[in-house]
């Protein structure tokens, strides 16, 4: 039914990414499927108190673990890590890869959700794919 399917992992919160990568299983057995994270630049007066290489390294962080993740729950899952918001990035990849589906995590709102909403609120809104929201 899908061919290719995003999942995004927030490597902050990665004890929900086992199941969303199930979920995309589910969706699409033969499926390809693509673990995405976004690095989100910094505000330039952040980048003046942290390392110069803090981006690189996240990127590399983000590159193992979730090369690790796809390993430990036997995906077969490519893995890319994008620069940019992550509502943005996840919507430009979807496109990009003509993406059929995007597994996407979801939290219960807080009170800043409400005032500037979350990533998975601004992909639902404006992908042009399914998208499977877990909670």
């Amino acid at each position: 039914m899908y061919s290719t399917i995003i999942v995004p992992i927030d490597i902050a919160n990665m004890e929900r990414a086992p199941a969303m990568i199930a979920a995309a299983r589910t969706l699409g057995p033969e499926a390809r499927i693509v673990l995405v994270y976004a690095v989100e630049a910094l505000p330039s007066h952040i980048m003046a108190e942290v390392p110069v290489d803090i981006l690189p390294q996240t990127r590399e962080r983000a590159e193992k673990l979730l090369t690790g993740l796809a390993a430990d729950v036997g995906a077969d899952a490519e893995v890319k890590v994008t620069d940019g918001h992550a509502a943005s990035a996840i919507l430009d990849l979807a496109d990009e890869l003509k993406a059929d589906a995007i597994v996407i995590a979801s939290h219960k709102p807080g009170w800043t959700d409400y005032l500037i909403g979350s990533t998975a609120a601004r992909v639902v809104r404006h992908a042009k794919c399914s998208v499977l929201v877990l909670r």
